[in-house]
């Protein structure tokens, strides 16, 4: 069922698709999460997980390097190697998207009944396009007079938590944050060798892209080599994410399976054409509730440049 399709039935009295209230069941509700990140451009990269509590922990497994030992025949010398177990703690923020719609908005669109789908649509799709948002750029330390105060106050997302607790590079204060091949290179210098695989990306705004492809431009000029797909889409040999809601002024080096999105189960979408304000108004009102928390798994996994002109 498409998320349109949930919003519907919330306001179909005569439906038992959803339980009462709008509550969705834990099927639906992961359905109508993976949906909303399906146009985002970390949806499918990052990792999700779903909760029943609103707060809790997460367990966390790994394993040591160097674990291997040398055999001797019939001899067991009692080596043995376990697991590291560990916690992630989250606690998830309440948030809605409300919206309405006027019967007679309905009634004289150019696209008829189907305006009201098409609405829920746009409505859904930016539901996630501003969780990604908030997932990196939320700080609950927002300055009252920025005008997204409102949005950004919301949580604590990955880049604030990142540059308070992964390894971070103020490039400003190099060359005036001048656009640079050193920039990757010294990123990768901050991170231990032991994250250093195939997995890791670097997450850019698209801006931030266009810069780099124009350094290589002019130092392909200057030089009289040439530039190619390769060393643009894949500097210092990890590809590169472009993410439009990313700082301009930052790129993050970082496996995308170790930003991790925790939503609970506790998604409700209301609809009515009813009571005291629908009838007195002429209006349909809409609201969809959740939860979500972005957390971190690993912070020594990850390289913050940041002051980057």
């Amino acid at each position: 069922m498409s998320n349109i399709e949930l919003i519907n039935k919330a306001g179909t009295t005569t439906t038992n698709t959803l339980a009462a209230g709008g509550l969705l069941n834990p099927e639906q509700a992961q359905q109508f999460i993976q949906q909303t990140f399906e146009k985002t451009a970390l949806g499918n990269l990052i990792r999700h997980v779903q909760r029943r509590a609103k707060a809790g922990e997460i367990d966390k497994i790994g394993i040591d390097r160097r674990i291997l030992r040398a055999k001797t025949e019939n001899t067991d010398d009692g080596y043995r190697v376990t697991p590291n177990h560990g916690k992630l703690t989250y606690s998830t923020t309440p948030v809605r998207l409300p919206w309405e719609i006027t019967e007679e908005t309905l009634r004289e669109n150019i696209q008829g009944q189907n305006y009201e789908n098409i609405v829920t649509n746009l409505m859904t799709t930016q539901l996630g396009i501003d969780r990604e948002d908030l997932m990196l750029n939320a700080d609950t330390a927002t300055d009252a007079s920025d005008p997204d105060y409102d949005f950004l106050k919301v949580n604590d997302g990955w880049i604030k938590q990142i540059k308070a607790s992964g390894h971070t590079l103020n490039r400003a204060s190099v060359n005036s944050g001048a656009m640079a091949d050193s920039v990757f290179y010294d990123m990768l210098l901050a991170m231990p060798d032991k994250y250093q695989d195939n997995s890791l990306r670097w997450l850019m705004a698209p801006s931030r892209k266009t810069k780099w492809e124009k350094f290589l431009v002019e130092q392909a000029r200057t030089s009289g080599g040439a530039v190619t797909d390769g060393m643009i889409n894949n500097p210092a040999g990890h590809g590169i994410v472009t993410v439009p809601n990313f700082p301009a002024d930052a790129i993050l080096l970082v496996n995308p399976q170790n930003l991790i999105c925790v939503d609970t189960y506790n998604v409700i979408i209301r609809k009515t054409t009813e009571g005291v304000t629908a009838v007195m108004q002429d209006k349909r009102f809409y609201v969809v509730h959740f939860d979500f928390d972005p957390i971190v798994e690993e912070f020594d996994a990850t390289a913050l440049a940041y002051g980057l002109a």
